[in-house]
């Protein structure tokens, strides 16, 4: 299965991937077909055979397959009803004809051709609408259910079973728990409840086609069936931890009852030099180009901030960077001048002392873009934990267990945690963004990094999670 860094990517989201590029190259073969057949079949032929037109065809499926993934197509609890899929659907090849025609526009070499094009272009919506259409229909039918049994009462398991009920595209299907003293069989936790005792492990497992077994009990000491737990292992059924299942299937490290130890003895955390230097590289080269190309954007938000209120453009704050070391971070002032005269407080919504400029620029994260300033300075990286104000970093580390831990990285002007939760206002949800943050530091790696700088790009667009 593929991952991303330590993220398993579901199986059911490539083979709905795959099988949309293989329609989309389907439609443009056929268009091909059609055209050319008007007037000789056999220059047809020639035509799809020439590396000239695979390049074209790949580069209609990349560009469609971009805008799929922009409009959210490959978020599966987004896409659950066919009105969605259609209207969405609809948006994405729109926006994927006008990026190719602005590319043709440039190229006229790299065209489909009006007639070709023409022709193409119902095919691949009614293609793809009717390929939707089967997976939203028969989708559990598409691939294999995987069966699984909670061993234990415990939160993480709790937990778990939640993101899976909410996540249908895991194909994952929880039969139940297992009580640690089997005195609660027949109680409700979640969906399912409990459905036996620890002690009847083997004969659960056997009778109702378990496939994995995830550990998550209350105590462990004395608890465990560990005789069981071996003859399931070397008889093929997976056996594991609740805080590892969860990991690679939310992508965060959940700090809920979880022990140093865990930490400690887990795999990954390692930055070798090859690692580190490829990614200071890759953030000295996007922060140039990112610098060069936004010039003109740039000009344009420091005008309009001057024009509403007035200078300094850039607001520097004192952040805690690497090592816990402060540095004065860069930024578009978003705020009045006289935003924090009562003293350093979270934003929220509807924010009284946010300006009308500073609303739309935050929404679109305009305002981060001055920290490649920072990176040239070697203060910070492109991806990585959001540094915090000292201020709030003194607090936030009595109250919440391995803050200190995200000061081991440089921190980013983009991060796993901004672009898979909201922002964070309040301590527990500043909780939960360090669980995605250890996760990223735990798996950090270049394929990492280009993973959050794709999704970034698709947060800026939609403005989501920005206050």
């Amino acid at each position: 299965m593929l991952k991303i860094g330590g993220q398993r990517v579901p199986t059911s989201l490539l083979m709905l991937l795959a099988v949309d590029c293989i329609l989309i190259g389907i439609g443009l073969a056929i268009a091909t077909l059609v055209r050319f057949s008007i007037h000789n079949y056999g220059s047809a032929i020639l035509y799809l055979a020439s590396w000239q037109t695979f390049f074209r065809f790949f580069l209609v499926i990349l560009v469609c397959e971009i805008s799929l993934y922009f409009h959210d197509l490959y978020e599966f609890r987004l896409i659950t009803s066919l009105r969605e899929v259609l209207i969405r659907l609809l948006q994405a090849l729109g926006v994927a004809c006008v990026a190719l025609a602005v590319c043709y526009f440039a190229s006229p070499d790299i065209g489909l051709g009006r007639g070709i094009a023409a022709l193409a272009a119902p095919l691949i919506v009614g293609l793809t609408l009717g390929w939707r259409v089967l997976w939203l229909r028969h989708f559990q039918e598409l691939g294999g259910t995987e069966r699984m049994l909670i061993l234990g009462t415990g939160p993480a398991g709790i937990r778990l079973t939640r993101d899976i009920l909410a996540r249908p595209e895991l194909q994952v299907r929880v039969l139940g728990f297992l009580d640690e003293k089997g005195e609660n069989i027949g109680r409700s936790l979640v969906n399912p409840g409990v459905i036996g005792a620890a002690a009847d492990l083997e004969t659960i497992v056997r009778d109702r086609g378990v496939t994995r077994v995830v550990i998550s009990l209350l105590e462990r000491r004395g608890r465990m069936p560990v005789r069981q737990l071996l003859h399931l292992k070397f008889a093929g059924v997976r056996v594991e931890e609740a805080h590892s299942v969860l990991e690679r299937m939310t992508g965060r490290i959940v700090l809920e009852h979880l022990s140093p130890s865990w930490l400690i003895l887990s795999e990954g955390f390692r930055k070798s030099p090859l690692l580190t230097w490829a990614k200071r590289f890759l953030d000295i080269l996007v922060s140039l180009v990112a610098l060069i190309l936004c010039l003109p954007l740039f000009a344009a938000v420091a005008i309009a901030i001057w024009l509403e209120s007035g200078t300094p453009i850039l607001f520097r704050q004192e952040r805690t960077g690497l090592r816990g070391r402060p540095f004065g971070m860069l930024k578009f002032r978003s705020m009045y001048n006289d935003a924090e005269r009562e003293g350093p407080c979270w934003a929220s919504d509807a924010d009284s002392r946010i300006t009308s400029v500073g609303r739309w620029i935050r929404k679109l994260r305009i305002d981060e873009l001055p920290q490649v300033v920072n990176v040239l300075r070697g203060q910070m990286s492109i991806v990585g934990p959001r540094p915090e104000r000292p201020h709030f970093v003194a607090m936030l580390e009595e109250q919440i267990p391995f803050y200190g831990l995200r000061h081991t990285v440089r921190p980013g002007i983009t991060g796993w945690a901004q672009v898979r939760y909201q922002y964070g206002a309040s301590v527990e949800e500043t909780k939960t963004k360090l669980e995605y943050d250890l996760f990223y530091i735990k798996h950090l790696s270049i394929m990492l990094d280009l993973a959050v700088l794709f999704e970034t790009l698709k947060v800026m667009i939609s403005g989501r999670g920005a206050k």
